[in-house]
């Protein structure tokens, strides 16, 4: 009998940011939790151009990859930095029409996303049929329910061409596991044509059986994984580390002019390697040892 050896889908944080081309619709995966920031820091490393970002509620990493210049256009259903306030490269970005916007709602974002995931052209939903949204939405369409009679948006399905996901463990085969608030980020990854994740550590392929419960992305889906501890700070991850709050502070202020935004970057991504960003970092403060 032939034997079967499981092929690793382990790689580099480069080579998984390498998945990702210039023109590429990205899903950024994370809702306040688990945002794949190491895996978005390296696009800005790469020079990736002209994306697509698309997501329910952008934080700030989105904000960042608008001011490096990797982004031409954002769908969303919110952006801003969260309990602290706006998002400001978006804000200039948008002033001086240099890149295109798409506004959406939380709710009809996932519903995009879900449609893509199941493979449909729309989903039906009651969002979108009052309000200013969709006056910015033409395209949008109505239905008639053939069951009741009732008009229901006809929310069209958008389907990513890659996902970009942070997660707390993993097998080699690519098997892969979140807990905590997973939000949108199973159903955007799933919509996409190809996922790739970073996740806190890798784990033997019997503790993923042990829980298939806490598996939101089967190993057949994903194209790569790589193993970066602390690669969602400043956001947390859930049994790991908490939220940093003081850098999400920081980044609210200095990003209010392009230039703080700019020497950020230049602080925080473009000119550290991962070892040195985590010597900036005062990670003891931040271990969350009650819920591991």
């Amino acid at each position: 009998m032939r034997s079967i050896v499981a092929s690793t889908k382990l790689k580099s944080l480069e080579h998984c940011a390498a998945e990702v081309a210039d023109g590429d619709t990205v899903f950024v995966g994370g809702f306040g939790h688990a945002v794949p920031f190491a895996l978005g820091h390296q696009l800005i490393r790469a020079g990736r151009r002209d994306l697509t970002i698309c997501r329910s509620g952008a934080d700030i990493l989105a904000d960042q990859l608008i001011a490096a210049g990797c982004v031409a256009r954002v769908v969303f259903g919110w952006i801003g930095n969260p309990d602290i306030g706006l998002s400001h490269a978006f804000r200039r970005a948008v002033a001086d029409e240099s890149i295109d916007w798409e506004e959406w709602t939380n709710w009809s974002m996932v519903l995009r996303l879900q449609a893509a995931a199941l493979g449909v052209p729309f989903l039906p939903g009651r969002v979108l049929l009052a309000g200013d949204t969709p006056v910015q939405l033409p395209d949008l369409k109505t239905v008639t329910c053939p069951y009741t009679g009732e008009t229901l948006a006809a929310v069209p399905a958008l389907q990513p061409d890659v996902a970009i996901v942070h997660a707390q463990r993993a097998d080699e085969e690519g098997n892969v596991q979140m807990w905590g608030v997973v939000g949108d980020t199973a159903v955007g990854a799933l919509a996409a044509r190809r996922i790739v994740v970073s996740v806190e550590e890798i784990v033997d392929g019997e503790v993923i059986r042990a829980s298939p419960n806490l598996t939101i992305i089967p190993a057949h889906r994903v194209a790569a994984v790589a193993v970066v501890p602390w690669g969602a700070h400043p956001s947390y991850v859930q049994g790991y580390y908490t939220r940093d709050d003081d850098h999400f502070r920081r980044y609210g202020d200095v990003s209010r002019t392009a230039e703080g935004t700019l020497a950020h970057l230049d602080r925080w991504v473009r000119g550290v390697d991962r070892e040195r960003y985590l010597s900036m970092i005062d990670t003891g403060t931040l271990v969350d040892e009650a819920t591991r």
